[in-house]
């Protein structure tokens, strides 16, 4: 029987199984993430979120909410992006 895939299968990166190991040791499931380690996460998912990756994903690959991380984000002041999608601003001139 073949496997049923998950939502999002296809978009998972690949992790080193060095970065896969940091991350299950920093982000226990649950556990309070304080002090240096705390600063290292913001910093990481900083870098990330500001090369393109979406508070979904980053919430994916560290096994947090997305709640946890979005929070994180805003204490590392990040500007965050906008929620894409169509706009309904101000329609350009016509030219004549």
């Amino acid at each position: 029987m073949a496997r049923k895939r998950d939502r999002g299968d296809h978009e998972r990166a690949e992790r080193t199984s060095h970065e896969e190991a940091r991350v299950a040791e920093t982000l226990k499931k649950g556990s309070r993430v304080t002090g240096a380690a705390r600063e290292r996460l913001a910093a990481d998912l900083k870098q990330k979120y500001e090369s393109g990756a979406s508070i979904r994903a980053l919430a994916e690959e560290t096994g947090r909410s997305y709640g946890f991380v979005h929070r994180m984000l805003s204490e590392a002041d990040v500007t965050l992006r906008g929620r894409g999608g169509a706009t309904r601003g101000k329609k350009a001139a016509p030219t004549p």
